[in-house]
């Protein structure tokens, strides 16, 4: 099996809804199209990398060579796990975990996109709960960050909602303008202080050595 080769393929989170995972070939490119046919409003710039500028065609590759190139990558130094986020086998989106020197620092920082059509519906908070269990309970990590632009809202209140706290503010260039994100900050000791869904997180195990633990 792939998962006794590459252990990642052997990881499973689930939370009432939702099961996230590696996705296989089929189901990356279902992930693929569904970034394709929007994850944003057009009059939106979620996203620092400017991924859905272009054609649908140009969102849909992005999908595949981000996946392909971070997973290909790994390296217990600097890793990046993208899982795809399904409801009843339905793709709905992706969500990534993703740190440098884990060992050591014990922070991880999170990212995510979902279909236009299944925003607004909770599923990003709870893919993010369920990312979140995998990184504190399972991995020890101290603390998760997140950026996010002022003027996102949606992002802000999810955030805010799961008990992140601000950590000051970045400055990063979009093209020739100037944003600025607030740096958000959720420790290990305010997790264990909020109520959430129960989550069930398999084949942890087999992964440690790969995560550096």
């Amino acid at each position: 099996m792939l998962a006794d080769l590459w252990p990642q393929y052997g990881l499973t989170i689930f939370t009432p809804r939702l099961e996230l995972r590696l996705p296989r070939e089929e189901e990356l490119a279902e992930l693929a199209h569904l970034a394709a046919r929007g994850v944003h409003r057009p009059d939106e710039r979620p996203f620092l990398t400017p991924w859905t500028d272009g054609s649908p065609e140009d969102r849909a590759r992005f999908v595949l060579q981000e996946h392909w190139g971070k997973l290909g990558g790994w390296s217990v130094a600097a890793w990046r796990l993208g899982l795809g986020v399904f409801c009843h086998g339905d793709p709905l989106g992706v969500v990534t975990l993703r740190a440098r020197d884990f060992p050591v620092v014990r922070e991880v920082t999170t990212s995510a996109w979902l279909g236009i059509e299944h925003q607004g519906k909770g599923y990003g908070t709870e893919a993010r709960v369920g990312l979140l269990t995998l990184a504190f309970d399972h991995l020890g990590a101290r603390a998760a960050l997140t950026e996010v632009f002022q003027d996102n809202h949606a992002s802000q209140g999810v955030s805010r909602k799961l008990g992140y706290e601000y950590d000051g503010i970045s400055v990063d260039a979009r093209g020739d303008e100037a944003v600025v994100s607030d740096r958000l900050r959720l420790t290990r000791e305010r997790w264990t202080q909020e109520k959430r869904p129960a989550v069930r997180v398999d084949g942890t195990e087999a992964c440690r050595p790969l995560f550096g633990l």
